[in-house]
């Protein structure tokens, strides 16, 4: 039976969870009744109110955008629809960070920006949600549908009068594109851009002309048909084979582990994932890319696996197992850390969203990854000796030293406190930076989401991926950790939370630069000018709306800032400036940094 993708609302669960299966898997498609049968005024029955009933239908109602001559009309048309609210960023970058975030929440996202000048400025941003297979649809006005096909050169553009480089750009980072210059393709070019960004989980590329989003035509008359979605389903043969081979090879190992990997969200496998660490026993570590989308609750859970900066006695259990089955890792020079990792292929179960390769072999294709992992719980023997010996060899972490409530704060005591505020009525999201490190060291409850982007990187991404990602879920608190240097990329939209009405807690962490680049390979251009971040802050709220910062030098100051946060201003935008010393890391920044700097380093090979 075909899978239908919802109506609003089926994606607006009482609780405030958002399109959003347990731990971390994305899912955008929904059962749903048809769609009704009633007719559309003709005022009404334009492109543009059908591209906006569209994006409603597939649970986003938040359309993150930039005016721009070229898409103002469009514009209109979305505001027309009652169940969608276009929420205007500074720029494009932060747009398409917005529609980023908001996906990861929802399970799709959608930015509306102007052509070329806003198309090039959005496209890191949608490059970034490729890298995350994230589906993502990005709308751009374009030119008039006359100008098509004629020698004329339009403003926005390069000067010349080929109107196709936008397009040529996205079509790396996109897995569609489609170009409206007429409204007979319209209907067809719409529907299959969006279902294929949930298809793919992908971002796809739309660009309509300027002068078509107003017109009435019969096409768009009647409410549209919800999409249907055949869902993909694994050859069965080549499944129990899989599953029979990865049976064997498991049950005869002494010391087995699993291990969660990014691409569990893609493969909406988390759900399985923990249905074989039930029925395993086996000790359960996650990738860094992947934490937040494995239960850190569950009884066997060991912590981070990220090489030799891995959670305490996480990867001297990973790596001294005889065999791992990895669930849609991403083996990345950053992930792992300089390509060090201690790992035998031929001791390696690596699951992938749709193939499944045992050792040097044999590999299965046509297998989903969900499908594998609730038939291998099935046919595999309990064995909990990894965990066991986890357990014994497990020493809990100490505390920072005490230090005197008036001392310089330290990072390492900043993150303690932070600790103490996660909940299930919380997430975090880690800027690219020494965040990482320090918020894999979070011990996530139960309930609590967990964002960062480690595939592309991108300083700068949170602020962006903090409003798109406290849009979609309201009823819950963001907490993000963003260093100054990336802070300064994207500052602006700052302005939108608190427009918005966000309740948002931005711890800034205040050490003068660039510090992860400073790890890797330091230099004086990894010192940035300092801000009075506060003040900034104070001046983009203007008094306008729930806003509220504080700068903290020691403890005892961030004592009382947080408890000001979580009380009096539990309502309003928190913005904490946590001023730290220049050289205050992690000490997984520092070894992580010298292994990924040997790496960049390496000399070319011999011709």
């Amino acid at each position: 039976m075909d899978t239908v993708i919802g109506s609003i609302d089926a994606c607006n669960p009482a609780t405030g969870d958002i399109c959003r299966p347990p731990n971390g898997a994305v899912s955008t498609v929904q059962n749903s009744n048809p769609a009704h049968s009633t007719t559309i005024s003709p005022c009404d029955a334009t492109l543009g109110r059908y591209l906006a009933r569209r994006l409603v239908e597939i649970g986003v109602t938040d359309v993150f955008s930039v005016p721009g001559d070229f898409n103002l009309t469009l514009l209109d048309h979305l505001i027309a629809e009652p169940s969608l609210k276009l929420i205007g960023c500074c720029n494009e970058l932060n747009a398409g960070y917005a529609a980023d975030g908001y996906a990861r929440s929802r399970g799709v996202g959608a930015c509306v920006v102007t052509f070329t000048v806003g198309g090039l400025s959005v496209l890191n941003a949608i490059a970034g949600a490729y890298s995350e297979n994230l589906p993502l649809i990005c709308i751009v006005g374009g030119p008039n549908s006359n100008d098509y096909g004629t020698s004329r050169i339009l403003h926005h553009t390069i000067g010349l009068p080929d109107f196709t480089q936008e397009l040529r750009c996205f079509q790396a980072v996109t897995c569609y594109q489609a170009v409206i210059n007429n409204l007979e393709e319209a209907h067809e070019l719409i529907d299959t851009a969006i279902s294929t960004a949930l298809k793919e989980s992908k971002p796809v590329y739309i660009s309509i002309s300027c002068n078509l989003p107003a017109i009435p035509m019969p096409t768009f008359s009647r409410h549209p048909v919800p999409f249907s979605l055949a869902p993909k389903v694994s050859n069965q043969m080549g499944l129990d084979a899989a599953v029979e081979a990865a049976a064997e090879f498991l049950n005869k190992a002494v010391k087995p582990v699993l291990v969660g990997g990014p691409k569990m969200r893609v493969a909406k496998a988390a759900e399985a994932f923990v249905e074989l660490a039930d029925a395993s026993g086996y000790g359960v570590a996650v990738m860094p890319s992947a934490k937040g989308q494995v239960p850190e609750h569950h009884k066997h859970f060991i912590g981070t696996y990220w090489g030799a900066v891995s959670t305490a006695f996480c990867a001297e259990i990973v790596e001294s197992a005889d065999a791992y089955l990895f669930a849609g890792p991403i083996f990345n020079d950053y992930s792992s850390v300089g390509y060090s990792l201690l790992l035998k292929k031929e001791k390696a179960i690596i699951v992938q969203p749709d193939r499944v390769t045992i050792g040097n072999g044999p590999a299965f294709g046509c297998v989903l990854m969900k499908d594998f992992l609730s038939g291998l719980a099935k046919r595999i023997k309990h064995n909990n000796t990894a965990y066991e010996n986890y357990h014994r060899i497990f020493v809990p972490e100490g505390k920072p030293l005490r230090e005197n409530p008036k001392e310089p704060l330290r990072v390492n005591v900043l993150f303690q406190h932070i600790q103490n505020l996660l909940s299930s009525e919380t997430a975090v999201l880690a800027e690219t930076g020494d965040s990482w490190f320090n918020c894999q060291k979070l011990k996530l409850p139960e309930g609590c989401g967990y964002e960062f982007q480690m595939q592309y990187g991108s300083i700068g991404w949170s602020v962006g991926a903090t409003l798109g990602y406290a849009q979609a879920i309201p009823n819950k608190r963001v907490i993000a950790c963003i260093g100054d240097g990336s802070f300064q990329v994207t500052a602006q939209d700052v302005s939108t939370m608190i427009r918005c009405g966000q309740k948002t807690i931005i711890f800034l962490i205040n050490n003068g630069g660039y510090t992860i680049e400073v790890e890797i390979h330091d230099g004086p251009y990894n010192v940035i000018k300092n801000w009075n971040y506060t003040a900034f802050v104070e001046a983009i709220h203007n008094g306008e709306g729930k806003c509220w910062t504080a700068k903290v030098r020691c403890e005892d100051e961030l004592v009382k800032a947080i408890s000001t946060a979580m009380n009096e201003e539990k309502e309003s935008f928190c913005f904490i400036e946590v001023i730290v010393h220049k050289d205050d890391t992690s000490k997984e920044l520092l070894e992580w940094g010298s292994r990924v700097s040997a790496a960049n380093s390496r000399p070319p090979n011999p011709q």
